[in-house]
């Protein structure tokens, strides 16, 4: 319990990704998460860099479901060594969510 404790109030690092939303969806069997990917173009016509992420917030996940195909900016935090997916199938969390213009 220690353990999960500390790596789920231990923030490795955190920071923004700006990018295409690809898909989001909600997975799982037994523990449910939010699961989406964006793509990020550095130069048009060159193949995008898939993002992968997850969220823990509803609201936040009620804010992703509406925007298929927007640009969006992503802030997140990651953590890591997470025991288990019952958290999210990444370590990168998604908090707030701004839809670019």
């Amino acid at each position: 319990m220690v353990y999960v404790y500390f790596v789920l109030n231990y923030v490795y690092s955190e920071g923004v990704r700006a990018g295409y939303l690809q898909k989001f969806s909600q997975k799982g069997w037994i523990c449910k998460s939010y699961e989406g990917e964006i793509a990020m173009t550095t130069v048009p016509g060159v193949a995008p860099i898939i993002w992968n992420f997850s969220v823990w917030d509803e609201k936040v996940a009620a804010q992703l479901r509406n925007v298929p195909g927007k640009k969006v900016v992503l802030h997140y935090r990651e953590y890591r060594h997470i025991p288990t997916d019952c958290f999210g199938e990444t370590g990168y969390f998604v908090d707030s969510v701004t839809v670019a213009e």
